[in-house]
């Protein structure tokens, strides 16, 4: 194998957006092919008990094939939640210990259900994927 093979492949376009303690990354590359792909990387920093960060990165592969449907469901659930709960970001709304109540609802339930939806996801559910054909 050549070095080239080892290096990392060069971004062609890059934007950035900062969103709390998440940034996202929207990077174009380029396959061995010569054609482009879009990776969409989440990073997410944590702050260790001793004081120091780390960084958490989720990465999502987007290949052109996939752009027209990927575009559609996107803006298809984006829709859904705008029309459903509106633009105002509920969280907002509360103290960080959810005293108040949301609409009526009892806060616990809420919190309780937040809670679930943001359980660490098990690695042993995800499946192995190799991008050296790229």
């Amino acid at each position: 194998m050549t070095e080239k093979e080892y290096t990392k492949p060069e971004e062609i376009y890059s934007k950035v957006f900062r969103a709390g303690r998440r940034t996202y990354f929207f990077d174009v590359r380029e396959t061995k092919a010569g054609d482009y792909y879009l990776t969409i990387t989440e990073s997410k920093k944590n702050t260790n008990e001793d004081g120091t960060f780390s960084y958490k990165k989720h990465k999502i592969y987007l290949y052109k094939e996939d752009f027209g449907k990927f575009r559609e469901m996107l803006a298809e659930v984006t829709d859904f939640i705008l029309e459903e709960k509106g633009e105002e970001v509920i969280s907002e709304r509360h103290k960080k210990d959810y005293s108040v109540q949301v609409d009526g609802e009892n806060k616990e339930e809420v919190k309780a259900a937040e809670e679930t939806a943001e359980e660490e996801v098990k690695p042993e559910n995800f499946t192995d994927v190799d991008f050296d054909d790229i």
